[in-house]
């Protein structure tokens, strides 16, 4: 997968067409979840951490008792990328 930074209109314009739940805040896209409690949102970082592993890209989280904030960027290239867009919408299939 490319490292080509992506323009803000081409990251907004994936992120409709794709139907992804995301937002995307400057170089990072960023979407939070609410879980049914700290039980359930491990369970939900545990599942985000097998799809980062097996993509090799790893989001950054914070959790909060049941909400859990995920921030997607490619460091190394300076913004986001193909790579962001495609873990995104690997997340997303775990709603």
């Amino acid at each position: 997968m490319t490292s080509d930074v992506l323009s803000a209109e081409v990251v907004d314009a994936a992120l409709v067409d794709a139907g992804l739940e995301w937002r995307r805040d400057g170089i990072e896209l960023v979407k939070t979840v609410t879980r049914k409690d700290f039980a359930g949102a491990l369970a939900f970082v545990n599942a985000v951490g097998q799809r980062a592993e097996a993509a090799g890209h790893h989001p950054d989280i914070d959790i909060r008792w049941n909400k859990v904030t995920l921030r997607l960027s490619t460091h190394s290239a300076g913004g986001l990328t193909a790579a962001d867009l495609a873990l995104a919408e690997e997340i997303d299939g775990l709603d």
